[in-house]
């Protein structure tokens, strides 16, 4: 999860309370507020009737269906577990209609959102030890135990970052071992990256290879996550030549690996896979920041005219627009960016773990109060989720690729065509004329889908797919063919309005997997046979996949 910049590079850094504290933004809401004395009149009037419904136990208010805060019977039957419930969700929803009432500018009301968001689920009688009637059932049933378990799992989570409650125990999975376990070899390691090389699966495979791009804030094995729900398994069985690069976890001597390090490290990782297969061109698929990585080494290949060494470009959930992209947009400052690059410049790198704590925060009920109850006030492990491990297992970020990102995102440069470089050369995405296939998800929180469509748009791809999957920033990604509620919408980007594109879009049910496995088959040539091995005289096999850099905490 590498992008939005602003809580990538800034928020991580200075840390969440500051996105909490009392700005221009509430002094904003204030006056905006205090302009419409007859429409707050109006919600404070009717707030108050809904008060007085509930005590007189007349009320209709109810959680949504989706919301599993209230699952328990306890919260229906229980007159008092009830009224607290209807309380709670009756101020909730009149703080955030008065919010809207407000007609606030886009980045005060991005700004406002996150705050009143974050106080509302953080003020849910769910969350209460007093209050939520699986603690106390928890703690009948262990004659007291739940309690001393929830409070030593709260002393060990605030010892250390991330302070919020563990998502996922750390041993519950071990990469290589039953994730990452796709069979290939490190064919290159440099100071920068592993290359891994897959193994065929098919006897004959597609002439032009794919190379994938990871997050630089993740570690790479999201797109081989486990057996059954691995990316790159799923291409080696539709006869893909497949290779992936694994960055190396940075330290402070590596603190000035920025734009031209890593965009150096795709051109070398490109060669090496050529150099490997014989083909002259290469699929190059990236996510999150590296597909920010990867759009810019495309549009430098571009300028020295190489461009014909890339078959395809495959972005997903990857912001280039920041312009309108949600909170981060919205609160992406000069006087922010400055302080975050000051702070990661001291350490020489950004903290995965920071970066980990601050997009809980995004997302409070199912990534912060859902296991506060479930760790702290049953007392209970969390279950075992593969992609939280992955989550929870974070790399840290140079300090000049930090500051370079940041400096990204507080001008938008992408958008704006040579006003940033890559190896030397002005970066303009018109000129980027590789056929494109964009991933986005409709329920992301982190990469919003509509600054994904825009982002699109900014390729110069005569020749342009774009896929709006109905899931979130990862489900989007680990996405395998089978699941009956999985669907995605597809099509060209040709109307500059996202939200007409979506509504004329056509729907397909399932995984877009597949449609993005003959998309590639239609760009890779002749089959071929396998090779026999991995590797080559000039780059023989190191290690078995993932490699060692993968290992690195």
């Amino acid at each position: 999860m590498a992008a939005p910049l602003d809580l990538l590079l800034t928020s991580s850094a200075i840390g969440i309370g500051r996105r909490l504290l009392p700005n221009n933004s509430w002094s904003r809401l204030a006056v905006h507020l205090a302009r419409r004395p007859r429409s707050v009149g109006k919600r404070v009037s009717a707030l108050g009737q809904e008060l007085v419904d509930i005590a007189r136990g007349r009320s209709q208010v109810a959680p949504a269906k989706p919301d599993k805060r209230f699952a328990d019977p306890a919260w229906q039957s229980n007159p008092l577990l009830k009224r607290a419930m209807q309380v709670y969700l009756a101020a909730g929803e009149t703080a955030e209609t008065m919010l809207t009432d407000a007609h606030l500018d886009w980045r005060d009301d991005q700004w406002m959102r996150f705050v009143v968001d974050n106080a509302v689920d953080a003020l849910a009688p769910s969350n209460n030890p007093l209050l939520n009637p699986l603690g106390w059932k928890a703690l009948i049933d262990t004659g007291g135990l739940s309690a001393l378990r929830g409070l030593q799992h709260f002393v060990t989570d605030m010892a250390g970052a991330p302070r919020i409650p563990a998502m996922v125990e750390p041993d519950a999975f071990a990469v290589g071992e039953n994730l990452a376990v796709t069979p290939g070899s490190v064919v290159l390691r440099t100071d920068v990256f592993d290359l891994i090389q897959y193994a065929p699966r098919t006897e004959k495979v597609r002439t032009v290879p794919l190379l994938m791009v990871p997050p630089v804030i993740n570690k790479f094995y999201v797109m081989d996550i486990a057996p059954g729900r691995s990316m790159i398994e799923y291409f080696l069985t539709q006869g893909q030549q497949v290779f992936a690069i694994s960055w190396r976890n940075p330290t402070a001597a590596q603190r000035e690996w920025g734009f031209d390090s890593y965009g150096q490290a795709i051109l070398d990782a490109l060669a090496a896979v050529q150099r490997i297969t014989g083909s002259e061109r290469t699929h190059l698929q990236a996510s999150c920041s590296g597909g920010i990585l990867a759009a810019m080494t495309a549009a430098h290949l571009t300028e020295i005219g190489q461009d014909h060494r890339l078959a395809g470009l495959t972005l997903m959930v990857t912001v280039l627009d920041e312009s309108h992209a949600g909170f981060a947009a919205a609160t992406l400052d000069e006087e922010t960016a400055k302080m975050a690059i000051a702070m990661s410049a001291r350490k020489g790198y950004l903290d995965g773990r920071a970066l980990a704590e601050m997009f809980a925060w995004l997302r409070p009920n199912d990534l912060v109060w859902r296991y506060w109850v479930n760790n702290y006030l049953q007392g209970r492990q969390p279950a075992p989720f593969d992609v939280l491990f992955w989550n929870a297992d974070t790399t840290r970020m140079t300090a000049t690729l930090h500051r370079d990102m940041v400096l990204l995102g507080v001008h938008n440069a992408l958008t704006v065509p040579n006003s940033v470089s890559m190896l030397g050369t002005p970066v303009d995405l018109s000129r980027v004329t590789a056929d494109s296939y964009v991933v986005a998800g409709l329920t992301d929180h982190i990469s919003p889908w509509q600054a994904c469509y825009r982002s699109a748009r900014l390729l110069g791809s005569k020749d342009q797919r774009f896929v709006l999957s109905t899931s979130g920033h990862i489900a989007a990604l680990v996405n395998p063919p089978g699941n009956p509620k999985a669907a995605y919408r597809i099509g060209p980007t040709d109307d500059a309005d996202p939200g007409r594109w979506v509504n004329s879009a056509p729907q397909q049910r399932d995984s877009w997997w597949p449609d993005f496995v003959l998309w590639l088959a239609e760009r890779s040539g002749p089959q071929r046979d396998a090779p026999a091995g991995l590797g080559c005289p000039e780059l023989p096999p190191l290690d078995p996949a993932p490699g060692k850099y993968v290992l690195a905490r």
